[in-house]
């Protein structure tokens, strides 16, 4: 079976895990610090903090930013729970806005319609590794006077406009979960131009201590470990390795995708830096399901990122929290992920695109 992700180990990030084990500083300690520094300076801003995982990165961004009860986040219903979930964490609610249908990015003229005087902040998600559309969204919140938050947890490394996704909002998380672009094996961080919203998620990182058992607020144990980081820190120096071999398995597949009826392969925008976290096609006419049952079968993992907008999940439900984003709702019928990930042999891609053809002479082009 050809894998639909694969973590990228080699025995520099275990002989630096090791080094950590013998040093006996395991927790959060220098290399965390180390990672941090390197992180920012790769994202191009002036602060990072590391975390536990992704989703605790945008607990503790809204936090940091004094999303509380009874305040409104304007985000996407197309992405993982853990987008919505983290405005929950917080007491506020998430309101959903739709996405471009090319994209699967959040519609800025969408952001607009769901504005009221409860918001106070958009989070956009850059989904499957392709900027959403920063300026016109940076536009509506300065209008309305509201903070961003970048869900960046598919884009490392992405380019908007030769700006780095992390340095686009006022605060920015990543994920450094195994199947990500990179990886700490689970963990999170968060990047910022403010030394003040900066501060306050150190704080709140490490139950709300200013220093050593002295408590100000309310916080967690969302630290990230001296092993986590040590992974990192290599993870990091082969980045760019890992999204050019991703941008150039995605270029393979489009180039022979765009020749087979029934498929309709990754719109990327202008002026941005596709670094493909997924590479999701979408398949119409209610056929999506049995081409990756067919993909299967023929030895072609496959994911479907999402099956349900976040609003359509039971939890939401439950609490009566709703959208109208027809969109999305479209988008969850018709997308599939295919490999992409840098352990692609030439063979698996053409195994890949091979298969597709087949389908499409078996069943896709049925009308």
């Amino acid at each position: 079976m050809i894998s639909i992700a694969q973590p990228n180990i080699t025995e520099d990030e275990i002989e630096e895990v090791v080094k950590v084990l013998k040093s006996g500083f395991i927790a959060q300690g220098p290399k965390v610090a180390e990672f941090e520094d390197k992180f920012a300076e790769y994202v191009g801003v002036e602060h990072a903090v590391a975390t536990s995982s992704g989703t605790t990165a945008l607990h503790l961004a809204l936090l940091s930013l004094g999303i509380e009860k009874d305040d409104e986040v304007i985000t996407t219903p197309f992405s993982f729970a853990a987008t919505g979930n983290s405005i929950l964490f917080t007491g506020a609610s998430p309101v959903f806005a739709d996405i471009e249908s090319k994209t699967y990015n959040i519609d800025p003229q969408k952001i607009e319609e769901v504005i009221t005087d409860k918001t106070k902040a958009i989070m956009p998600v850059h989904l499957y590794g392709q900027p959403a559309d920063m300026d016109p969204i940076k536009k509506i919140a300065e209008e309305h006077n509201l903070w961003i938050i970048e869900d960046a947890a598919q884009a490392h490394g992405a380019l908007y406009h030769d700006q780095m996704t992390g340095s686009l909002g006022d605060m920015a998380c990543f994920s450094f979960y195994p199947t990500k672009n990179m990886t700490t094996g689970e963990g999170g961080i968060i990047t910022t131009e403010s030394e003040e919203l900066a501060d306050a998620a150190r704080i709140l990182r490490s139950h709300g201590e200013s220093e050593r058992y002295t408590h100000i607020r309310l916080g967690y144990n969302f630290r990230m470990t001296d092993i986590a980081a040590a992974i990192g820190l290599v993870q990091l120096e082969r980045l760019d390795d890992f999204n050019k071999n991703r941008i150039e398995n995605a270029e393979y597949l489009t180039t022979h995708i765009d020749t087979i009826e029934g498929i309709e392969s990754p719109f990327v925008m202008d002026q941005v830096k596709h670094v493909f976290h997924q590479y999701t096609i979408r398949v119409k006419d209610g056929k999506r399901d049995r081409l990756k049952d067919y993909l299967g079968e023929n030895g072609v993992g496959t994911g479907v990122h999402y099956p349900k907008t976040i609003y359509q999940q039971k939890l939401y439900q439950d609490l009566d929290i709703s959208g109208d984003c027809p969109q999305s709702e479209k988008a969850a019928g018709e997308v599939l992920s295919l490999p992409v990930h840098p352990g692609l042999t030439p063979e698996d891609l053409e195994t890949i695109v091979n298969v597709l053809m087949e389908a499409s002479e078996s069943f896709l082009m049925e009308r």
